[in-house]
């Protein structure tokens, strides 16, 4: 799969680096071992940050930086690690998907990083263009139904966006028939050596509960 980052992205964020990770996969419905690494994390949280002082780890302060520069109210519409890790220091449970989802989401809050999961399979072509949403753009988010995405960081295929930090989109979602993962992960502070070792855990994950021998990772940045 070929990432194009657009002059729109480079525009507000000159620094960007993301990071794709590429693997086959086997996935399960739960993974109780997964669950007590998420959970033993989350009581970390509680003892380290409050709901105020996590927007201040620079991976979530960056995105948060550049959703105000495209134009959208990052209190309103959360990229998706401050998110979770808001509801982990709530005292609340995190949804419980499946194994490749959880496991996503547990790669997510331990680095701050807003990553998408795919289905690479459900994709349109062989490019994604991380672009800006823009008015009236259709989109519709991973549960939430209908979202109002302009303003928001989106990657496109050949027929609309898949994916934004706040939620990915229902086409292309990871379901338990997902056997090519396609994984992206969004560095906004232009850390380069943290966003590597994010797809190195996340490769870690997947050897140890996908079945997976961790797949490849490569970088692209600006166009």
């Amino acid at each position: 799969m070929k990432i194009i980052v657009s002059h729109e992205i480079e525009s507000v964020c000159p620094e960007f680096v993301g990071v794709c990770v590429e693997a086959q996969v086997i996935n399960s419905l739960h993974s109780e071992e997964l669950w007590q690494e998420i959970r033993a994390l989350g009581e970390q949280y509680r003892q380290t940050l409050t709901t105020e002082s996590l927007k201040d780890i620079r991976s979530i302060a960056a995105t948060r930086h550049v959703y105000k520069a495209c134009g959208k109210d990052p209190s309103r519409y959360r990229p998706a690690s401050e998110a979770l890790i808001r509801r982990m220091l709530q005292g609340k449970e995190l949804y419980q998907c499946d194994t490749l989802v959880d496991l996503i989401n547990l790669a997510s809050i331990k680095y701050g990083y807003s990553i998408g999961g795919f289905d690479a399979d459900k994709f349109v072509g062989n490019t994604l263009t991380l672009g800006i949403g823009k008015e009236g753009e259709p989109y519709e988010g991973i549960g939430r139904g209908i979202l109002n995405i302009a303003g928001l960081p989106v990657y496109r295929d050949a027929v609309g966006g898949v994916g934004t930090p706040t939620s990915d989109h229902e086409r292309t979602k990871i379901t338990m028939d997902t056997h090519h993962l396609l994984v992206l992960i969004n560095g906004y502070d232009g850390d380069e050596q943290r966003v590597c070792q994010n797809a190195a855990f996340i490769q870690q994950l997947l050897r140890k509960y996908c079945q997976s021998d961790g797949g490849t990772y490569s970088l692209y940045q600006k166009a």
